[in-house]
């Protein structure tokens, strides 16, 4: 087995693709979790959505249209933060793309 070859040390969390210009922690895309709360319950947690845009509204139409509750958290380190219940990753993503909120390429449905 030749050793020479198998290319060095990498680093296992660096992000695949390589010359990407756009940097993920630099604030530029919104990120869509769900975070697991107890037994069947989750959240799905929004985060990055430019300051632009009213969050409340954003909030009120989600709790509409999904027929949850939600709220806006305030977090040192990474801003306004939208929690709303249940497992709603997808259709918060199609919501934000079809009402221009955000593009697709910025955001990044994690867990999905």
């Amino acid at each position: 087995m030749d050793v020479a070859n198998l290319g060095g040390a990498r680093d296992p969390f660096a992000k695949q693709g390589g010359g990407d210009d756009k940097d993920e922690s630099s604030g530029l895309f919104v990120h869509i979790r769900n975070q697991q709360r107890n037994g069947r319950k989750s959240m799905t947690t929004i985060q990055g959505i430019a300051k632009e845009f009213d969050l409340k509204r954003i909030l009120k139409a989600f709790k509409k249209i999904f027929n949850c509750n939600g709220a806006i958290i305030e977090d040192e380190e990474f801003g306004q933060i939208i929690q709303i219940q249940g497992d709603h990753r997808k259709e918060v993503a199609d919501f934000l793309t079809e009402e221009g909120i955000v593009e697709k390429e910025f955001m990044r449905v994690h867990g999905a």
